[in-house]
């Protein structure tokens, strides 16, 4: 029998890094976890240490390492523990990795994730940030090293299940007409517009099907998660925006579909878990068990779907804006999403000023071209600077 295979988990600590050490720890025979990131979550990640004995542990900082190094020792565990974007990039690309699953969320994981790429990994990519902000770059280390690339995100992994094996080779080529990209709405689908203005941050997080952290949370409540992921599934289905269409589907059983010319729509259904696509993933291309319960049609019952309201949700308008624009404005629109969410979860500025925000940055500055990853992080700085200076100039 042939060695388990070796699993970086980059965001170890949330909710895709819990679920997909569940998966892991469901088939001892496969997988073995080789290193495992957290962020601050350290009596967490100290857990997951003990449980799953990774070679080694990330931490963001100094001080971080050191206490948990202690208290592996005392537990009596070898694990060692790197620190920074340093040891991310290690255990990334480490030479007896096999497989990286990158979901640290945010720009936080752009680094590290494209190390595994360069590394030719089997790269397992639920931080969709990584391809947002450097979609062509992205792209074209994926094709230079030959590492595979494999969707989490529920809707794009459900895409890849529907789309023929060759669809590399271009979606007309392949007889595809167009993505359908589904969403659930969030907890604000309903909500009367003059209401949205009032909206807490505990209210954006309560999201009615999935459970996720506060940044996703609040971002799947305003739809920029959806927008996100139409700019994501730009780059990994080599589609126009004109392709992707964000369908509204409340029951989050359908979780997208693929549209051919010959009046075929392929769909993947099945329970909200995200155990469903990690399990996917790692096994691809065959089929393992993920401890999700079987779908039952006859408790569902029914299925809707509606077109979503840009006034509701201007930042999906704002992101199929940046994803049409391409070069630095996905970039900047996802930066200066991250720091008005971030200012919205500290009760800093209104849930309605998050788009207000974004679109100011948006307007201030120049679409430029991306050649190497310093532009990209320049273009992320800049527009972090120019949020942080709405910020000021609104008194939060």
């Amino acid at each position: 029998m042939s060695r388990p295979q070796q699993i970086t988990v980059l965001g170890a600590t949330g909710s895709i890094g819990l679920s997909t050490l569940d998966v892991i720890g469901r088939h001892p025979e496969r997988y073995q976890v080789f290193a495992l990131s957290g962020f601050t979550r350290l009596s967490e990640l100290l857990a997951l240490c003990i449980r799953h004995t990774p070679r080694f542990a990330v931490v963001p900082e100094a001080g971080l390492a050191r206490a948990l190094q202690d208290d592996l020792r005392a537990a009596g565990l070898p694990t060692r523990v790197l620190v920074g974007e340093e040891g991310l990039c290690q255990v990334a690309s480490d030479p007896e990795v096999d497989a990286v699953m990158a979901a640290i969320v945010g720009a936080a994981g752009l680094r590290p994730t494209l190390a595994a790429v360069e590394a030719g990994k089997k790269i397992l990519l639920a931080n969709k940030e990584a391809l947002v902000m450097s979609g062509a770059l992205f792209m074209q280390a994926v094709r230079k090293s030959g590492s595979v690339l494999l969707p989490i995100d529920s809707e794009h992994n459900a895409i890849f299940q529907c789309m023929p094996q060759d669809f590399s080779r271009g979606l007309g080529a392949v007889g595809v007409r167009r993505i359908l990209l589904t969403a659930s709405g969030g907890p604000f689908r309903q909500t009367p517009l003059e209401e949205l203005v009032h909206v807490s941050p505990e209210q954006a997080c309560a999201h009615p099907n999935w459970s996720m952290g506060r940044k996703i949370s609040v971002d799947s409540a305003s739809m920029m998660n959806k927008g996100l992921e139409l700019i994501e599934a730009c780059w990994l289905f080599d589609a126009k925006p004109s392709q992707v269409e964000v369908v509204i589907h409340p029951q989050s059983v359908i979780h997208s579909l693929v549209d051919y010319i010959d009046g075929s729509v392929l769909a993947q259904l099945g329970n909200p878990d995200m155990r469903t696509p990690i399990a996917n993933a790692l096994a691809w291309p065959a089929r393992i068990d993920s401890g999700v319960a079987p779908l039952d049609l006859f408790a569902i019952a029914r299925l809707d779907f509606q077109a979503p309201d840009e006034q509701r949700f201007p930042c999906l308008r704002l992101a199929r804006q940046a994803a049409e624009a391409g070069n630095s404005a996905p970039a900047m629109l996802n930066a200066a999403n991250e720091v008005a969410v971030a200012a919205f979860l500290d009760g800093r500025v209104r849930y309605l000023e998050i788009a207000s925000i974004i679109e100011e940055v948006l307007n201030l500055e120049a679409v430029v071209s991306l050649d190497d990853l310093d532009a990209v992080f320049t273009a992320d700085a800049r527009a972090r600077e120019l949020a942080g200076q709405w910020l000021k100039r609104h008194g939060r």
